[in-house]
């Protein structure tokens, strides 16, 4: 997911110049996660496809808002001014908070939150970074699905609906304009699973995330949520800034 940076001066990059977690993302805060307000019907021949909706958006709260532990691969796609860029790995979730994005491509890169702290490590760099929590929770919001903590009526305003096959595209409008995404898409499949994720930027960039594999309460240890760097890394703290 693509999630803030901070610079080694300090200054903070924007929506989508770093890739870790989060529908996801985010990014898709942590506390006041993302969700669908309906809209009211402007004629009356939609409103067969209202009541589809409506039981779409409820199939996905109660799929998720149920699961403690989420593991699923994921394959995000980011472009912006023309440049794309494709990474993929596997993303693991436990509530409360605590999340693992663990990429095949790049090799090795890290996106840990242990509940508290997020530790984003880019073998590239030779770095890792350390942030709070609560400074990315704008980027999250997009995936609150997937930390099953969602409710459709907090965030987002108004939304569009198709058909795509036997899926649902579901595109919604977020109440306020000061967040760093205009719109999120999801893509539901008939047992409203998420298979597919969109998120436009304010910047016009656009983050693709694909999901397959979901495996519902899976064994996982809570080290995983422990991130130990490798030695010899440049450390960057903006846990205190």
């Amino acid at each position: 997911m693509y999630v803030p940076m901070r610079s080694n001066s300090g200054s903070r990059a924007n929506f989508a110049s770093t890739t870790a977690s989060g529908i996801a993302g985010g990014a898709m805060g942590l506390g006041r996660l993302t969700g669908f307000l309906l809209s009211l019907l402007l004629a009356a021949p939609l409103f067969a496809a209202d009541v589809d909706l409506s039981r779409t958006l409820k199939g996905i709260e109660e799929r998720y808002n149920t699961v403690k532990v989420l593991q699923v691969t994921f394959t995000e796609t980011y472009a912006h001014q023309g440049r794309k860029q494709t990474e993929k790995g596997e993303l693991f979730l436990k509530k409360p908070g605590k999340m693992r994005w663990q990429y095949t491509t790049p090799a090795g890169k890290l996106f840990v939150s242990d509940g508290k702290f997020i530790y984003l490590y880019t073998p590239e760099e030779n770095r890792y970074e350390k942030l709070n929590l609560k400074e990315t929770d704008d980027m999250k919001a997009p995936l609150a699905f997937l930390l099953g903590r969602l409710n459709f009526r907090d965030d987002f305003r108004e939304f569009r609906s198709t058909a795509q096959g036997a899926d649902i595209s579901i595109t919604a409008i977020p109440k306020s304009d000061k967040l760093p995404y205009t719109e999120v898409t999801f893509v539901a499949a008939p047992d409203f699973s998420i298979r597919k994720l969109i998120v436009k930027g304010q910047d016009q960039s656009v983050m693709d995330f694909t999901f397959e594999n979901e495996k519902k309460n899976p064994p996982v240890q809570d080290a995983m949520f422990r991130f130990t760097p490798p030695p010899g890394v440049e450390f960057v703290d903006s846990s205190k800034q």
